[in-house]
């Protein structure tokens, strides 16, 4: 019996996965994680310090899916000042029924980028009031990007302030944005100089650095605000005070064990200012009604988004199903 991979390229998949149809199979991904519906091992965190590289490993199988996904992403922080990409990766697909390579996705990183961004958009979605319009965002990299062209898709926010720590790389986000049609009409987009400029007063808070050591304070934060926590990926990165948490009244995980490990909600555990039971739910209870979520305007809510691999699959499927509909991709027999 003969078998292909199917292989695509970065160009074809962006071509592939839009905002919105990235948005719906990451929802249907947490509400399938959340009610059994999906089988997600740990993560496999590889750092290469020399280069300033860090490796996610990341896999996962959506039950009664026809294929589960393997993904591998890195960050190297030193690649800009080589012109270089930060990001890369890729995503291997095989058959859940046999086991067999099914496709290669050389999306160069692309596909964790778009489905964190559709994360963010879930989250805002069930967590952020229905009013919000002012978004501050702390980090002006690839995925501020991908945040606020998903959470377009939710909220007709009004106003976005970045904050950057270096203020020209904010100032050249914030002008980029203003061209990008994916922003809701007659948006004011600007740089800011300060995390707490980005953060007070804002409806909607998102992190999304690589940062070490935390950067919004619990007093910047405005009653009814909503906070993206989406940076802390390993258990050495932190961008929330812990005491967002100890005030926070409503703290979500994209996946509690996780969290408990690697995000937002490890440090606030470790340090004693939340216990692990404040933790209310997982997105994906959310998501599937079987948790209400903000319960009033005036709750500060927190949702810790650590990355979890049925989120790829769920790209992954929308990826290989719309390629082969429209035969794209090059088949190389195995």
């Amino acid at each position: 019996m003969s078998r292909t991979l199917l292989i695509l390229r970065e160009a074809e998949i962006r071509r592939l996965l839009d905002p919105a149809s990235s948005l719906q199979a990451v929802e249907e991904a947490f509400t399938a994680y959340a009610t059994g519906g999906a089988e997600l091992p740990a993560v496999i965190n590889l750092n290469v310090p020399e280069s300033r590289g860090e490796i996610h490993v990341k896999a996962g199988h959506l039950r009664g899916g026809t294929h589960y996904a393997v993904k591998i992403a890195s960050g190297f922080y030193d690649n800009p000042a080589r012109g270089l990409p930060q990001n890369d990766g890729m995503v291997l697909v095989f058959d859940a029924r046999t086991g067999a390579p099914a496709a290669l996705l050389l999306d160069n990183g692309f596909i964790t980028e778009q489905r964190t961004g559709s994360a963010g958009a879930v989250a805002a979605k069930h967590l952020a009031r229905r009013d919000a319009r002012v978004v501050g965002v702390v980090g002006c990299g690839n995925q501020a990007r991908y945040q606020l062209a998903s959470l377009a898709l939710v909220r007709p926010f009004r106003e976005v302030r970045i904050f950057g720590r270096r203020l020209e790389r904010a100032r050249a986000c914030a002008d980029e944005l203003s061209g990008d049609p994916a922003m809701p009409r007659d948006c004011r987009l600007g740089a800011v100089s300060s995390v707490r400029e980005a953060v007070e007063g804002a409806d909607i808070v998102i992190t999304v650095t690589a940062s070490r050591e935390p950067l919004v304070e619990a007093a910047w934060l405005a009653p009814g605000v909503h906070v993206t926590a989406v940076g802390s990926d390993g258990p050495d990165k932190q961008e929330l005070h812990v005491g967002v948490l100890g005030r926070a009244d409503l703290i979500v995980a994209d996946s509690k064990a996780q969290c408990l490990r690697l995000g937002e909600i490890h440090h606030a555990v470790a340090a004693g200012t939340i216990p692990e039971s404040r933790v209310a739910c997982e997105l994906g209870e959310i998501t599937a009604g079987r948790h209400p979520g903000r319960r009033s305007d005036s709750e500060i809510t927190v949702c810790d988004l650590t990355g979890v691999g049925v989120q790829d699959v769920a790209a992954a499927a929308v990826v290989l199903a719309r390629a082969r509909a429209a035969g794209l991709g090059g088949p190389l027999a195995l």
